[in-house]
């Protein structure tokens, strides 16, 4: 059974910190744990292009298991939320085709769920410095959403998303 995900408010000049930090010394961490197997490989076989690609792939690897075992860690509160709500957006996004059509029958329940990925979209991009403002169809879809829910006496923001919102609407 999948959780419902709730917004939560984050600092974007501190999330942007963190994540230029995160990813330079991942980017780091693969470089020189790839050199140390691909060293490691050539001491025991002979060597060849596939000590080094496997050194890659194992670094890759390595950091992988890495980077999600620190997720978890407290100080890591802001990259998870960020890498959860992408998840929950592209788990939308996969739908957007049949919530339209439902909001032209205007279904209060793909006027949640569209509400909820449009504040999700502009969160996202306020947490990675970003505006969504050039997206005239984007804009046009939100005001349309907007105005629905205010006609069906809905409030003009939603506190989060429930994936079982989606088992009503069947992929097109």
């Amino acid at each position: 059974m999948a959780t419902i995900f709730r917004f939560e408010s984050h600092d974007p000049d501190r999330y942007r910190r963190k994540a230029r930090i995160i990813s330079l010394s991942m980017s780091a961490q693969v470089i020189v744990l790839a050199v140390v197997f691909s060293q490691l490989l050539s001491l025991g076989l002979d060597g060849g292009l596939w000590r080094y690609l496997t050194g890659i792939l194992l670094a890759l690897l390595a950091t992988s298991l890495i980077f999600a075992i620190l997720l978890e860690r407290p100080w890591m509160a802001e990259m998870r939320y960020a890498w959860e709500l992408r998840q929950r957006l592209s788990q939308v996004r996969g739908y957007l085709p049949t919530l339209r059509q439902a909001i032209e029958e205007n279904n209060p329940t793909a006027l949640e769920v569209l509400a909820f990925y449009h504040q999700g979209l502009e969160q996202l991009a306020a947490l990675n410095g970003r505006t969504l403002d050039d997206d005239t169809e984007r804009q046009a879809e939100k005001a349309v959403v907007r105005q629905r829910r205010e006609a069906h006496g809905m409030p003009p923001t939603v506190d989060g998303f429930d994936p079982e919102d989606l088992r009503a609407f069947k992929k097109s």
